[in-house]
């Protein structure tokens, strides 16, 4: 699937003369409106926590300018006039017990600096996996008509990056993310560049008279406030072997990256934690450019990065496949810049000219004998039986990279299904404009004990900055962490 929506990844209905799209995690859809609503939905009712929405308006760098860019309950207005927060309304009749609380957007009006808006849900007195009926809705906010919507699943999180309009070649999009946050409304707000003090309780109120907390308040931040560091103790980045003899402009790359993840692992509450991470990518004949460009090889040093601060053995097992699946050498950390022009390949069509091969090398794989067609079952298979064979102390986490073309649902299904109750957690990530099938719809797939499956898809992987990756590579990671071990499947 990719971040924009293909005709077979959509389901739509005709609402007056707009058509109305439901967009799974990870789509996008273009917003011609020159002023939208966005609304969140829930059912409100006991013990269900009280949700706001709010905006934070964000530059190129994925920051907000200063205080004055992030819009909610306790500042309503952006100064621009573009923004602003409507607040919560109750339904009547047939919407009885729903309520929604809305944002407006004049894209008119956004400033030339802002290139995103990103669209934001916080839960005070609970999480969100007691909100029932959640989901956020675009709308046209002079006709009223509905956009888009976005149902949203989520477990513990207290807060959440519901979706983002953004502009693309001067026109804006918008996209679903419901990116999570254990650290309510508070953390996230930090984590783009504001300040958010919460007052703290008295210090002589007994304990069961202790005050309620304020709401957050907005405090001025001239500068944009870095995320915060890690801690040494257990979420800051590992000693890899072969680190040190990496080129030096690669090390510093790792060692920034390792950073990054670590710090992401530390808001969702996953500090510490390891793995053994498993890499596959998708080698059909659509993924030839992608290759070409070095977008392949970049996401590959990335996620050595991701392997390097969850597994501290320095290496990474790695598949790739198109109509066939192959097992590609072990990536050794220390040998990434060898690694990456032997083995991140797709078919060598002159090859076929004289039907043998030609001046491989003895490790690497023939890539004819792999193809140009999509068979993501043959691999998951694949991989699936080399965590059965080679059991692990850990959790495994397979980073599964394809640009769609997904056709065998049924087969992807099953052996997905298949793989709940084993210790491995599956995040697909898309590139590119493609059909992604079963892999997008399977958070919504019933029948499961435990969401052993992630996905997201992006326009272009390589514009998209480390932290803002590895947030949504290991948003859902920790949940499954967590499920899996109440389940007894860790």
């Amino acid at each position: 699937m990719s971040a924009a929506l293909s005709p077979r990844g959509r389901s739509a209905r005709q609402t007056g003369r707009m058509t109305a799209t439901s967009l799974s995690k990870g789509a996008n859809v273009a917003v011609d409106s020159p002023a939208v609503r966005v609304e969140l939905v829930w059912s409100a009712g006991p013990g269900v926590p009280e949700v706001d929405a709010s905006a934070l308006l964000l530059t190129s760098a994925g920051r907000v300018r200063d205080d004055g860019d992030f819009v909610f309950y306790n500042q309503p207005r952006h100064a621009s006039g573009a923004v602003g927060h409507l607040g919560k309304r109750g339904g009547s009749g047939a919407d009885a017990g729903v309520t929604t609380d809305a944002v407006e957007v004049d894209l008119r009006s956004v400033e030339p600096a802002v290139e995103r808006i990103v669209l934001c849900a916080s839960a005070d007195g609970g999480t969100f996996g007691q909100v029932p009926g959640l989901s956020l809705r675009l709308l046209d906010a002079g006709a009223g008509t509905e956009l888009a919507r976005f149902d949203m699943t989520a477990g513990t999180e207290t807060a959440l990056v519901g979706g983002e309009l953004y502009r693309r070649q001067g026109k804006w999009k918008f996209r679903a993310v419901g990116q999570g946050y254990a650290s309510g409304l508070a953390g996230l707000a930090t984590d783009f560049g504001i300040s958010v003090d919460d007052a703290p309780p008295a210090a002589a109120a007994p304990p069961t008279a202790a005050p309620a907390a304020a709401p957050p308040t907005a405090t001025a931040s001239p500068t944009p406030v870095p995320p915060p560091a890690p801690s040494s103790a257990s979420a800051g980045p590992r000693l890899t072997k072969g680190e040190d003899r990496l080129p030096v402009d690669m090390r510093k790359r790792l060692s920034l990256r390792k950073e990054q993840v670590a710090v992401s692992l530390s808001k969702h509450g996953a500090a510490g934690v390891t793995a053994r991470v498993v890499l596959v990518l998708d080698a059909s004949g659509s993924m030839s450019f992608l290759y070409s460009k070095g977008v392949v090889a970049d996401v590959v040093e990335r996620m050595a990065a991701v392997a390097a601060q969850l597994d501290d053995d320095g290496e990474m097992q790695a598949w790739t496949f198109a109509s066939n699946s192959a097992r590609l050498p072990d990536l050794r950390l220390g040998e990434l810049p060898e690694w990456l022009p032997l083995h991140v390949r797709v078919g060598e069509i002159s090859l076929f000219r004289r039907g043998r091969k030609k001046g491989l090398h003895p490790e690497q794989v023939d890539m004819r004998a792999v193809g140009i067609q999509n068979e993501e079952q043959k691999v998951i298979a694949e991989v699936r039986a080399f965590v059965r064979d080679n059991p692990a102390p850990v959790p495994t986490l397979v980073l599964f990279f394809s640009d769609g073309g997904v056709y065998r649902d049924a087969e992807i299904e099953r052996e997905l299904r298949g793989a709940v109750e084993e210790p491995v957690f599956w995040q697909f990530v898309g590139l590119g404009r493609a059909n992604y099938g079963v892999l997008e719809r399977f958070d919504t797939l019933p029948d499961r004990r435990v969401d052993n499956v992630g996905f997201f898809a992006v326009d272009d992987i390589g514009t998209v900055p480390d932290p803002e990756l590895y947030d949504r590579l290991l948003s859902e990671f920790p949940s499954w962490i967590t499920a899996a071990g109440r389940a007894g499947i860790l």
